[in-house]
């Protein structure tokens, strides 16, 4: 389903979080249209995690205004905040699934707690089936995380934020601590999201490669592989680059501005190599 793509998903006014004395957001502002990509770097610390805790509604700015999909987030009932959070897909940094569940249980656990969803235990189940098919995990049905290799479960991870079909999707260092390959496998699955749902991508990281893929690679239905695309296209796939520091973005723009910046702290993150 095409998103009208004036719509604005995320917009922060002036946001600013404080925890006691320290400021972890300070004077944010930003807004992300749909179906827009966001690859949000920073130094350890920066602000990346709180930010998008931020337009969770999981914590709460000191000042300024967070919009989701066209509603002010502060002074918000929980049960509105719910109803929002079920149409939002996130993965956490180090995927976040629950131990004592399995792999299809894990998956399936949004569908099974969110209001928004009055489905049959057999359609939860096709569902998940359906979500680690896309992820290429369909036959880890039945086993438990412990199980699985720190990539595999990062993949478990993308499907159970995939299974409600959000129209945004949140992503938290998804390849953090994981080896090259792996790492090119997983953002190969976060475009393949993008791509084929038209989904409005917020992602957090401190790999240079992440963002460069997303900005340069489109998903090919036909071949079922992310291929890189021209000059031309790229400026199409709305990806845009934002570096925070200290709290505060540093930078803000298309990857050949990214490229292109002279900023030391902003150059860190510019081809950086793990």
């Amino acid at each position: 389903m095409a998103h009208d793509e004036s719509q604005s998903v995320v917009r922060f006014e002036h946001v600013t979080v404080r925890f006691n004395e320290t400021t972890a957001l300070d004077d944010v502002s930003f807004e992300v249209s749909s179906g827009e990509t966001r690859v949000v770097f920073g130094a350890a610390g920066s602000g990346k995690t709180v930010l998008l805790k931020t337009a969770l509604g999981l914590i709460q700015p000191d000042s300024g205004t967070v919009r989701v999909f066209g509603q002010e987030l502060g002074g918000m009932r929980e049960t509105d905040l719910f109803r929002i959070r079920s149409r939002i897909g996130v993965l956490f940094q180090e995927g976040g699934l629950f131990d004592s569940l399995t792999v299809e249980e894990n998956v399936g656990y949004p569908l099974e707690n969110l209001a928004e969803f009055q489905l049959a235990p057999a359609q939860v189940r096709q569902r998940a089936a359906e979500a680690l098919r896309f992820v290429e995990l369909e036959q880890t049905l039945d086993k438990f995380p412990a199980e699985l290799s720190g990539g595999m479960r990062r993949r478990v991870g993308i499907a159970r934020a995939v299974v409600t079909e959000p129209p945004l999707v949140l992503y938290d260092s998804p390849t953090a601590g994981l080896d090259p390959i792996t790492a090119y496998t997983i953002v190969a699955l976060i475009a393949k999201e993008r791509d084929l749902n038209n989904t409005t991508t917020v992602m957090a990281t401190h790999r240079y490669q992440d963002g460069h893929f997303m900005a340069t690679c489109r998903f090919n239905p036909e071949t079922g592989r992310a291929e890189p695309v021209g000059a031309a296209e790229e400026a199409g796939l709305g990806t845009v680059f934002m570096v925070l520091k200290q709290g505060r973005i540093a930078f803000e723009g298309s990857l050949a501005e990214f490229n292109a910046c002279q900023d030391p702290y902003v150059a860190k993150f510019v081809r950086h190599e793990e």
